[in-house]
């Protein structure tokens, strides 16, 4: 009878041999692997117009060298992280979603003066492959290579490795986007406003590829809040705020590459709620359910719009009148977007109409042109947020403008704005009606300047009280 070979017992406490420390296992680790899927997919017109905007850029801030990075997922608890969504400027800039890869512009360097870094995968048949979690392919998948990218970018791509010899060397540049700690020079990184700046002024004018990511944002929302509204019967009978907000979110993921913000779902009381994204309460049939909701391309352009819906499908007297209030100020405030005038025109035109209601009301103690003055705003306290911003990558898209290059400047075809007038009247408000306390009402559009005036993107859905209420009954069962 053969003897059985015995293993001997590790002594009582020593740590056990990491995988990676066994020599027999490192070894099988190393032969037997095919090549994985590691096709660059990018999206159509994504490089051409990257491209583009990197020959913009260079010719705004020539002869310098600039350096933008896409940043690294947030932690979201202990060794997990939120999903990875690269830095605004460097998605409108490298058409790749690589996190930690950075973008460096040099006048005379590769194609256009630019070089993608990159962390190269961690392939299969290497330690890391089975040992680094967040780039070994046998835990995150296949991964374009340096070869694979620049083919498909048509882009000077190189090692991530290589970057801090080349950012100690260069000396003056400017930066946009978290570089990570090892990557940063040891005099630190210097101010990048300038470049900040200037990147938002180029965004604001949008291309025509540009437009058309706005518009598969706009189209996928439109169809988003159809389909949570198919949902309004489950939300009154158990599933809640969360059921809607979960509906659009799914909506989103499987037509884009998500949410391009945090969904809010405001029923009742916390329709008021500005940002109400806890989105944790009932859903009553007498409930205005306000809906403010994007969907994030897969290039990361979203959208941005609201509506106020009636949970039960037909308004209440209150709720009807207050809705009429804000859709005359949201009609006025899309009327004044037009080319050549200033940015800030349709707030003024929309805040008049609000201004007006509110004191043919009796809720203002002063008259509506004193609360409409700059020392007045007293109609504010029902809406003490802004009316209206860029759209874009970012959903307050450029950002880093100043005041005159912002609110005060000219509106140029290509711009795409938002509309979004409301009225929140919360329910522990004591100078509010008893009959408002408690209702809040938003509806947001997204605008395209045109030549000759605005194309409102996101029309498809009803603006109309009565053709709000006759929407929401078709979609929801109650029609």
């Amino acid at each position: 009878m053969m003897q059985q070979k015995t293993v001997p017992a590790p002594t009582t406490g020593a740590r056990p041999p990491r995988l990676d420390e066994i020599d027999s296992f490192r070894e099988l680790m190393s032969r037997g692997w095919a090549e994985p899927d590691r096709l660059a997919r990018v999206e159509p017109g994504w490089a051409e117009a990257t491209a583009d905007h990197r020959r913009r850029l260079t010719e705004a801030l020539p002869d310098q060298v600039l350096v933008v990075a896409a940043g690294r997922a947030p932690v979201r608890a202990n060794d997990t992280s939120y999903d990875f969504r690269p830095h605004s400027a460097f998605a409108w800039l490298a058409a790749t979603t690589l996190e930690g890869s950075v973008l460096v512009m040099r006048p005379g360097t590769g194609p256009g003066g630019a070089t993608l870094y990159v962390e190269p995968p961690a392939a299969a048949g290497s330690v890391q492959a089975f040992r680094d979690a967040a780039r070994g392919e046998l835990w995150v998948g296949g991964s374009p290579g340096t070869a694979e990218l620049a083919e498909a970018l048509q882009l000077e791509v190189k090692p991530l490795q290589q970057l801090p010899e080349l950012l100690a060397s260069v000396g003056r540049f400017q930066c946009v986007g978290p570089l990570d700690a090892e990557l940063v020079p040891a005099g630190g990184l210097p101010p990048s406003t300038e470049l900040a700046r200037v990147l938002s002024e180029l965004r604001r004018v949008k291309d025509d590829w540009e437009v058309g990511e706005l518009r598969k944002a706009v189209d996928a929302t439109v169809s988003g809040f159809a389909a949570t509204a198919a949902e309004l019967g489950t939300a009154i009978v158990g599933g809640g705020e969360r059921w809607l907000q979960g509906t659009f979110d799914r909506h989103a993921r499987t037509h884009g590459n998500g949410v391009g913000y945090a969904t809010i779902v405001g029923s009742g009381s916390h329709a008021p709620v500005l940002h109400w994204v806890r989105c944790d309460g009932d859903v009553a049939p007498e409930d205005l359910v306000l809906l403010d909701m994007g969907v994030e391309t897969r290039t990361y352009y979203t959208a941005d719009v609201s509506r106020t819906l009636p949970a039960g499908g037909t308004y209440s007297t209150a709720q009807r009148e207050l809705y009429a209030l804000v859709e005359r100020s949201h009609r006025a405030g899309i009327a004044a977007v037009r080319p050549g005038a200033r940015f800030s025109d349709f707030h003024h035109a929309a805040m008049e109409v609000l201004a007006h209601g509110l004191a043919d009301r009796g809720l203002l103690d002063v008259s509506a042109d004193e609360a409409l003055s700059p020392t007045g705003q007293q109609h504010r306290r029902w809406l003490v947020c802004g009316i209206g911003h860029h759209l874009g990558l970012d959903v307050h898209d450029c950002s880093d403008l100043p005041q005159p290059d912002y609110q005060d400047a000219v509106l140029e075809p290509g711009m795409v704005l938002t509309v979004e007038p409301g009225l929140y009247f919360h329910a522990f408000d004591l100078l509010a009606p008893p009959e408002l306390r408690g209702l809040g009402i938003r509806s947001e559009d997204d605008l395209l300047v045109t030549v000759d005036g605005a194309e409102n993107l996101s029309a498809a859905l009803p603006l109309d009280a009565d053709e709000l209420e006759t929407w929401t009954r078709r979609h929801s069962g109650n029609g």
